[in-house]
């Protein structure tokens, strides 16, 4: 009787793939992900913010802003504010006695008056112009503005606050 022994495969096995290696690329993988989360939602902030532009600041930068859509920050003179059939005309103050007229389009929002400020988004109406075209009449107010007339603003349902 013969024996058979088994024979033994003394041929080289790999090392099984290194779990530092793999850490590492991991690590890198979710690197590279935050840092592209990061500068989209800085982008998508940056770019959703919109400024205005004070009645001096725009007066000193007509010449670039052009015709170009902004928004206009700036108090409304008194005794200036005529209704017109497609919306209002009336005249900014900036500071230094530096004025812009604007001729809006579309209905004044409920709180426009006088000597309040207000955001206009519109545009001039060449760079030379002192004329601003306005499509939309934002009022800006604080909270105080209800403790101070709490008559004067009404919810949609009719009820005053």
């Amino acid at each position: 009787m013969t024996t058979t022994e088994p024979t033994l495969d003394l041929s080289p096995v790999a090392p099984p793939p290194s779990r530092n290696r793999s850490r590492r690329r991991s690590i890198l993988v979710l690197v590279v992900l935050g840092l592209v989360v990061v500068l989209l939602l800085s982008q998508g902030i940056l770019h959703s913010l919109n400024y205005f532009k004070t009645v001096d600041e725009a007066l000193a930068s007509r010449q670039s802003i052009g015709t170009s859509e902004i928004r206009l920050e700036g108090v409304v003179k008194a005794h200036t504010i005529v209704r017109t059939a497609s919306g209002a005309s009336f005249v900014l103050a900036g500071g230094h006695s530096r004025y812009v007229t604007v001729d809006s389009k579309g209905t004044p929002p409920q709180l426009f008056q006088a000597n309040i400020p207000v955001v206009v988004v519109g545009h001039f109406s060449n760079q030379h112009s002192l004329v601003f075209q306005g499509s939309q009449i934002l009022v800006k107010h604080t909270a105080s503005y209800i403790a101070q007339h709490p008559t004067r603003v009404k919810a949609p349902n009719g009820t005053t606050r």
